[in-house]
Parts: C-alpha cells; sequence; structure tokens
C-alpha cells in the first residue's frame, strides 16, 4: 500500500486541468504515442468541443521514482458547479489534490469551493501554476492569490505548462513525495467509495469505486449499501486506457466493478460496497442522493415523435444518473416530460444530447425550480410545476429556494455585479478583498433568479472577469404568485411562470409584447393576455390579415361597402371560434431572453 498514491485535480473551467491530465499520461508512457489525442480522458464530443470536463474520468499511472515503483491513481473532476457533488465524492475517495490556477487569470471562484471541499477531508495540496508558457502570464501576482489562499510557501508552487510539459516532472515527484499513502486495512470488512458509473450496453452499469477497507475478489457476493441490492462481482479489475481484470483489489487500490446492473438508479454516487456475509458496520460518510435544482418541460416538436423521445430519455439516463423525468401533458405542447436538472449547463447539455445522440428535436419549456407550498391545512406540496400550485383559497404561503454566492471578480465591477445582484433580489452579506485589484463578494439570493441568463449577464457586464459559484442555504417565505399566458382566452400551461409579486406586471408586459412580434399573423385577431388568477394584468393584439374586400365598391352608396365589411367581420368571428393559434418553437425560448 506505501506505493499507491490517490490524487484528484481540482480547478476552474478552462484552466487547463485537462491538457495538463494529457501531459501526466504521456510522461508515464500510460498511452502509446499513436493512440494519443487531446483531451484523452474527455471521451464525448460535447466535452472537447466546450473544453469542460462533463463526467469525472479514472485512469491509473505506473511511475518510477527512485528506483521504485508507484502506481498512481488518477480520479478527474468535472470543474462546474452544477456538478460539485461529483466533486465531493471523487474527492473522498482521494488523500491529495492537485490545485491547478491558470497563471494568466489567476483564483477563479469554483477553485476556492472545490478548495474548501478538499481542506474538509483533509486532503495534501499541491499548488500548480499552469499556463506559463503565455505572454500574459502573472506568476508573481498569482504565486501572492495562492499563497494568501492556501497559506502555503512560494517555493511550494510548482510552475508548469500543461501545452509545452514544462514542470510535469516535478509534478509527479511532487504527488509521490508529498501525499500520502492510502491507510486501509485488509483483515477488515469490505468498505468500498463509490465516485462514478458508467454504462456499457454489453455488460451493464460498470461502478468506479475506491477501497478504504478490506479486499474484494472476483465472484464474491457484494451487496449497496444505499439502495441494499446484492449483486456477484463477475469482474473486478483497476482502470488504465482500458479496464484490466483482476483476480481481486484491495484496500487503498482505485478500480471498478462489473455485476449485469441493467438499471443505471441502481448505482449511486457515493454509495458504499460491502460484502454480504460479512458486512462493514457502518456507510461512508457524506452519501446523499442528487437533487435536481432546476425543472423543465422536454417536448417532441413532432407529438407522434413521443415514444421515440421516451426512448431517447431511457437511454440517456443509463449515461446519466442525475438526470430525472417522469411523464407529463401540456393542453400547449401534447405529451412530453418533466424533468429534473442539476443545473442550467446540464439542461443544455441533455438537450444538445438528445438532439445529437438521438436526432431528437425537442422544444423546452421554461426553467423554473422545486418550490414548497403550504396549504391552509398546514399539509405541503412540492411544486415543480407552475401548474401543481394549489388554488388561492387552498394555499397559505410559498418557499423557495435560496442559494450562497460567491463571485469573484476586479475591483472595477464591483457597482455593476452588486446591481445585477440587487435587481436578482439579492441581499449582500461580505465583500473581500483577495488582492488590491480582486474582490470576492458574497450574496443570499434566491436560485429562481440565477436560472435564467444570470450567468450570461455576469460575464457581459464584468466583460468575462468574473467567476460565480454557489450551494444551496435552504428554503425561505416569498411573496410568489402564477403569472398565466392567455392566447385568445385559453391558458398556454407551457409559458406559465411562478413569479416574485413585484416583477408580475413589468414581466407579463414583456412577454406579452415579445409573442406578440413572434406569433405569426392568421386570418383573426389574436388576443395575448397576461393574468394573475382572474385578473388581467397586460394584453396585446396581433392583428388579423385582411383581404380588402370593398375594392370592387368604387364610388356609390357607403350602406354596400358597409355590408360587405359586415359579412367579413361575421366570418372572421366564426374563423375565431375555429381556428387555433400555432405557437413557433421560438417564442417559448424567447420568453428566456426577455431582456435583449
Amino acid at each position: 500500500m506505501k506505493n499507491i498514491r490517490n490524487f484528484c485535480i481540482i480547478a476552474h473551467i478552462d484552466h487547463g486541468k485537462s491538457t495538463l491530465a494529457d501531459r501526466l499520461l504521456q510522461t508515464t508512457n500510460t498511452i502509446a504515442t499513436r493512440e494519443f489525442k487531446d483531451q484523452m480522458l474527455d471521451n464525448m464530443d460535447l466535452e472537447r468541443e466546450r473544453g469542460i470536463t462533463i463526467k469525472s474520468h479514472a485512469i491509473q499511472l505506473d511511475y518510477e521514482y527512485n528506483n521504485e515503483l508507484y502506481k498512481l491513481n488518477l480520479i478527474d473532476t468535472p470543474g462546474h458547479v452544477d456538478f460539485s457533488y461529483e466533486v465531493s465524492r471523487s474527492i473522498a475517495a482521494c488523500e491529495g489534490a492537485l490545485l491547478i490556477v491558470d497563471a494568466s487569470q489567476g483564483v477563479e471562484a469554483q477553485t476556492i469551493s472545490n478548495l474548501y471541499l478538499a481542506l474538509e477531508y483533509n486532503l495534501t495540496v499541491i499548488p500548480i501554476l499552469n499556463k506559463m508558457d503565455l505572454d500574459s502570464a502573472m506568476p508573481e501576482e498569482v504565486s501572492e492569490q495562492i499563497i494568501d489562499l492556501i497559506g502555503c510557501d512560494a517555493e511550494e508552487i510548482i510552475p508548469a505548462s500543461g501545452k509545452t510539459g514544462l514542470g510535469v516532472e516535478k509534478v509527479l515527484n511532487a504527488i509521490v513525495e508529498k501525499i500520502p499513502h492510502p491507510t486501509g486495512n485488509i483483515d477488515l470488512p469490505l468498505q468500498g467509495l463509490i465516485f462514478d458509473s458508467v454504462y456499457n450496453p454489453f455488460r451493464g452499469v460498470i461502478a468506479y469505486f475506491r477501497i478504504l477497507n478490506g479486499e474484494i475478489k472476483k465472484g464474491d457476493h457484494v451487496k449497496f449499501m444505499a439502495t441494499n441490492k446484492e449483486y456477484h462481482a463477475d469482474e473486478v479489475g483497476v482502470l488504465k486506457i482500458s479496464q484490466v481484470p483482476k483476480e481481486k483489489i484491495s484496500a487503498g487500490d482505485v478500480g471498478y466493478i462489473i455485476s449485469g446492473i441493467k438499471d443505471a438508479r441502481e448505482v449511486k454516487v457515493g454509495d458504499t460496497i460491502t460484502h454480504v456475509d460479512k458486512p462493514a458496520p457502518e456507510m461512508i460518510k457524506g452519501f446523499e442522493n442528487v437533487k435536481p435544482m432546476v425543472f423543465a418541460g422536454i417536448y417532441p416538436v413532432d407529438t407522434d415523435d413521443f415514444e421515440d423521445l421516451r426512448a431517447a430519455m431511457e437511454k440517456l439516463q443509463l449515461n446519466d444518473a442525475s438526470l430525472t423525468y417522469e411523464p407529463e401533458s401540456s393542453a400547449a405542447l401534447g405529451f412530453g416530460f418533466r424533468c429534473g436538472f442539476l443545473g442550467m449547463l446540464h439542461m443544455e447539455i441533455v438537450q444538445e444530447r438528445l438532439e445529437r445522440e438521438f436526432d431528437m428535436t425537442v422544444i423546452t419549456t421554461i426553467p423554473n425550480v422545486s418550490y414548497k407550498a403550504y396549504t391552509v391545512k398546514n399539509e405541503i406540496v412540492v411544486v415543480n410545476n407552475p401548474s401543481d400550485i394549489p388554488g388561492p383559497n387552498e394555499l397559505d404561503f410559498i418557499e423557495e429556494p435560496y442559494i450562497s454566492a460567491q463571485i469573484i471578480t476586479k475591483s472595477e465591477f464591483i457597482g455593476a455585479v452588486m446591481s445585477l445582484c440587487m435587481d436578482k433580489r439579492g441581499i449582500i452579506k461580505n465583500q473581500v478583498y483577495l488582492t488590491t485589484d480582486r474582490v470576492e463578494l458574497t450574496f443570499e439570493m434566491p436560485l429562481a433568479e440565477i436560472v435564467f441568463d444570470f450567468y450570461d449577464k455576469l460575464k457581459t457586464i464584468s466583460r468575462g472577469y468574473a467567476s460565480f459559484d454557489y450551494y444551496p442555504t435552504g428554503y425561505k417565505k416569498s411573496d410568489l404568485i402564477k403569472l398565466d399566458i392567455l392566447l385568445n382566452g385559453d391558458k398556454v400551461d407551457a409559458l406559465s411562470a411562478l413569479i416574485n409579486r413585484q416583477n408580475a406586471y413589468e414581466l407579463g408586459k414583456k412577454i406579452c409584447e415579445r409573442l406578440r412580434k413572434l406569433i405569426p399573423r392568421q386570418q383573426f385577431d389574436i388576443a395575448i393576455q397576461a393574468g394573475i388568477g382572474a385578473k388581467i394584468i397586460a394584453r396585446e393584439t396581433v392583428k388579423a390579415l385582411r383581404k380588402d374586400v370593398t375594392a370592387k365598391c368604387y364610388g356609390g352608396d357607403i350602406t354596400r361597402k358597409r355590408k360587405l365589411l359586415e359579412k367579413q367581420k361575421k366570418g372572421k368571428k366564426r374563423m375565431r371560434t375555429v381556428g387555433n393559434v400555432e405557437v413557433p418553437q421560438s417564442a417559448f425560448m424567447a420568453v428566456l431572453k426577455l431582456d435583449d
């Protein structure tokens, strides 16, 4: 066990994590040059295109140091705030972490929050200053930020460059020298922490886990403690570029288990594996079920494609266990699914994967968050969809989820960032100057306010310099009402939203104006209204296309013209009762971008 090192990499998005991991793989000869491609551990097209890590990966590197062979287990982690639970489980499976900071950008919000996680689990942190080959690198300034953050000496920070390979040997040596070897007891009952799972269409779900105590052999009868399900270990092994089967793996090792599990929901990240005949006394601490934060409806553009969409969602869930969905129907859009996502990036990725991998063009409704509605009878109703909210005579009050948001920005943008957060009902809690030029602002604000376009706006007003991170803090009572959008008196349930009472009139007016521009003109007038309960607060009208029926009446008596116009009016009235209004896909999406 003394020759094993388990470590993860923590960094903000786009600080060169995947590129440095590539260099580590090449330097340790884990992968042959002919098989190598950039961002080796990011195996999804989407990850490569966007330059982000969506799923965490694990790989074992062999490294010779002082004539001894060491096994280094690298557990790669996603850098985006939506996947923070996955990051926490990966960190729990390690003894050390490489803290990568971009020498040209400095310390960002996500780096700090993941670093705090690592320190909570008592990990040894090795600071690395990446992208040193760039002309815009500021090694002295950024080194000072790192020293302030973790209290290390300047000599401990390793200058490196994932692109040129500078400092990679030093990083590997530091991993061996500084990170402690795993401590575990082979004689104790088996305890293995699951930190990830992937789906293989031929072999079922493959769980990746780290053994804290005990050992597991091929063919063992094992139990997953959170789900209480029992399986036989058909195959266990370690993770190189491909999976390498072994007869047994022991305490301190990182490996995989294949046991023919067909349903991805049976394998939960953070669960504990143990033996059935000699179970561990307790689970490894920190397990929780992944909670979706943002909800939206996903509907097929053509209602006949509903079954294809169901099949696509089932297959997608096999690869992404944090996606939850249930069938729902909408008067405006037909049959579809109510889906729960970890955040807006997760929602975007799911939508894009449906289009790419399954060729499904879908309509996504306004995303919203999960509310708690309290009735007069003291019952709690969880509201994921505005249409589920109890009627005004039953409803007592509503609570909405709040978050604590950390924003790190340059000091020149403080005013703009503050006014943005205040507009979004944020309350400033703290303001800390990290350096003379960089400030960390802490706000408490409703999650619903950041769901739409908060991140885009923050990037715009700070010219791309602000970084943002948040974590949920619980529910608070709020003055919320349901805003309905009506077309010719019929409610369009897919456009209704729960919003703060103060913003209702303004938002209703904006939605009506936007819809008036987007809904194509018909042969009859279309009334677009925004209403709260029975009260209409805004209205716009899409004027009818009219044929000039009086063109043939040149001169003559006015009554002839009037007769023709009356006849036309009757026809329009009849048409309005028969004709229905087609709402284009762009109208559903436009509601999200009302400020453009």
